[in-house]
């Protein structure tokens, strides 16, 4: 009976193969399909604050943000995107010596800026189309709290809890590529990404969204003061914008995540299974 999945040192070394084709992949292609990924992940974060804006219980609110929010991650996998996050498992082709660091820092780069161009476009859409009007505006209210929360953060704060969040989010794309057909893809996603939301980790395209989103909404005073009703202070919204949203949140985060990623699951797992193959390699 053939399996339809695959072990860990067979996923090892799919994902070899997995990241030189990303690394061939052009400028061109790698931006696009940035873009999409970005705009993926956005629709799961403004779905997640849609379903959850008026739920009093943190808990509660946060295990079915993450229920939902496992949807974006789906679609980059299953439909094609390329993501930053999971694009730091390349690290495995790189440490096989497969791509080159300039190659695989050009894909980073590329689709970084497709995922936030990405998530731009779905945040501006989503203030245009009236969605953040629900509830008498506490949805707006609710999504500039979030993204209060976010800038307020120390750096230490948000990049720890970004290695925490792409620790989990590359494990959930690593065991996808264990499944051999759509469903068991899906399952292997789902659990890891209801797990980091759940947790409330810090994921940098998401955050592309969550915070441009509250920016945008900030301009609204109607959301404006739904955001202090549920609690968001003067001191907050002040601290909610663009500078803020770079240097105290998407840079800590990114970092966080390159190391939760690159390092606790990439590495590590390159180290388990194929570093002493090629040590025997060398020996023959």
């Amino acid at each position: 009976m053939q399996k339809n999945f695959l072990t860990p040192a067979e996923i090892t070394e799919s994902f070899i193969g997995a990241g030189q084709k990303k690394a061939g992949l052009s400028a061109a292609q790698q931006l696009v399909l940035g873009i999409m990924a970005g705009a993926f992940i956005a629709f799961a974060s403004e779905g997640s604050n849609a379903a959850i804006h008026t739920i009093e219980s943190v808990g509660l609110g946060k295990a079915l943000a993450g229920a939902l929010f496992s949807t974006g991650l789906m679609l980059v996998i299953v439909a094609g995107g390329e993501l930053f996050t999971g694009n730091c498992l390349m690290i495995v082709a790189l440490a096989e010596r497969r791509i080159s660091l300039p190659s695989m820092l050009r894909n980073w780069l590329c689709v970084y800026i497709g995922n936030f161009i990405g998530s731009l476009l779905v945040a501006y859409c989503i203030n245009r189309s009236g969605q953040l009007s629900f509830s008498q505006g506490m949805l707006g209210g609710f999504t500039i709290k979030l993204a209060a929360y976010k800038t307020g953060l120390s750096f230490e704060k948000a990049f720890f809890m970004g290695i925490l969040c792409n620790w989990l989010v590359c494990l959930a794309v690593w065991m996808s590529a264990a499944a051999g057909d759509i469903a068991g893809k899906l399952l292997a996603i789902f659990f890891p990404i209801w797990l980091f939301i759940t947790s409330g980790f810090e994921h940098s395209v998401a955050n592309m969204y969550y915070i441009p989103a509250g920016i945008l909404a900030k301009n609204n005073p109607i959301f404006a003061e739904q955001a202090v009703k549920l609690g968001a202070g003067a001191g907050d919204l002040a601290l909610l914008n663009w500078n803020s949203f770079f240097v105290c949140n998407l840079l800590p985060v990114t970092l966080g995540n390159i190391v939760g990623g690159a390092f606790f699951v990439g590495f590590i797992y390159w180290f388990a299974y194929r570093s002493r193959a090629r040590l025997d390699a060398k020996s023959v």
